[in-house]
């Protein structure tokens, strides 16, 4: 249940615009026992989460202003992690620290994880904090992706607060060119296959005709 998701992002102002259009005491039922914890992630969002190669991860500057960074790598590169928690490498070669200095100020952060082919997608709200290769090389290190050659710097932790899955509406499916390269797998193969039978039976119809 995404009950302290929608406790958190739902203010005074949206409860009331919630009244004012009717749908206020639906979502009164959604939002459940005020006294609830944080929403507790389980297989379903770990399955989903290790499957994602990139995210989108919204924080504010100390101006007030949101900024949305976009964060990807190979699969499985955002892990999750004991404690309700996720956490995820940073490479060398960031050098504007947009999000980094915005964390610093406000460690409030919020999360968009698409999966365009099934048009599902999580949102996350949580607390950030950065923990550098120097403080903790271990944890850095256990979050830099299998095999992946790259310098990590330091790990972003997020203490997930709530998340909420949306409905698929107006996702337009999309694929990767491996996704792609799978689906037409098949019909590559029978296509080679045809065409070495046609070839067989061409060369024994000209071996009938010489």
């Amino acid at each position: 249940m995404a009950q302290t998701f929608l406790r958190t992002v739902f203010t005074d102002t949206t409860r009331q615009l919630q009244a004012a259009d009717g749908s206020r005491d639906a979502y009164a039922k959604m939002e459940g026992d005020s006294a609830a914890g944080v929403d507790e992630m389980g297989e379903r969002e770990a399955d989903f989460i290790a499957a994602r190669d990139s995210f989108y991860m919204a924080s504010v500057t100390a101006d007030g202003w949101p900024y949305i960074q976009h964060r990807g790598g190979p699969a499985g590169f955002l892990k999750w992690l004991p404690g309700n928690m996720l956490g995820f490498a940073d490479y060398s070669g960031n050098r504007q620290f947009v999000s980094m200095a915005n964390i610093a100020d406000d460690n409030r952060v919020a999360l968009f994880l698409m999966d365009y082919p099934n048009r599902r997608r999580l949102k996350l709200v949580g607390r950030a904090r950065v923990v550098t290769a120097v403080d903790d090389p271990a944890l850095v290190s256990s979050l830099m992706p299998n095999g992946y050659r790259a310098l990590a710097e330091r790990a972003f932790l997020i203490d997930v607060v709530g998340f909420d899955w949306n409905c698929p509406q107006h996702i337009t499916p999309r694929f990767t060119e491996a996704e792609i390269a799978a689906a037409v797998a098949p019909l590559n193969t029978e296509l080679a296959t045809l065409r070495a039978e046609n070839e067989r039976l061409r060369a024994i119809l000209k071996d009938k005709t010489a």
